[in-house]
C-alpha cells in the first residue's frame, strides 16, 4: 500500500527532539512541526525499559519522522507531553500503510 495517506494527516504536532541532560535539566533540539493522525486514547504500553506505563495519545506519522524517547511533543490543543517510545510499522506488501507510530505520556 505505500504510506499512509496524505489525507489521513488531520492534526499537527510540534516535537522537540531530546539531546540529553545538562546540570539545568534536560536539552531539546529545535521544534520541528509535524502532520499526523492523533488518537487521544489511554492505554498501557511498555517504555524502551521494559516497564509498563500509561500512554494518553498516540500519533501516527509519515515514515521518516524522527522523535527520541523523552522528546517533548506539543499536541494541538497546547498540551506538552513526552515520547515513550517511537516504533516504525512497514505493511511489508500488505494492506497496511507505511508510517512511524510514537506513543505519548
Amino acid at each position: 500500500m505505500g504510506r499512509i495517506p496524505a489525507r489521513y494527516l488531520q492534526h499537527r504536532i510540534a516535537i522537540e527532539p531530546y539531546l540529553g541532560s545538562s546540570s539545568t535539566g534536560p536539552l531539546y533540539g529545535a521544534p520541528a512541526d509535524v502532520r499526523c493522525f492523533l488518537d487521544e486514547q489511554t492505554r498501557t504500553v511498555r517504555s524502551p525499559g521494559g516497564d509498563e506505563v500509561t500512554s494518553t495519545s498516540t500519533a501516527y506519522c509519515l515514515p521518516g519522522t524522527t522523535a527520541p524517547p523523552l522528546s517533548r511533543v506539543t499536541l494541538p490543543g497546547g498540551r506538552t507531553t513526552k515520547v515513550i517510545q517511537t516504533n516504525d510499522r512497514y505493511g511489508g506488501g500488505l494492506g497496511t500503510p507505511d508510517h512511524v507510530e510514537i506513543q505519548l505520556e
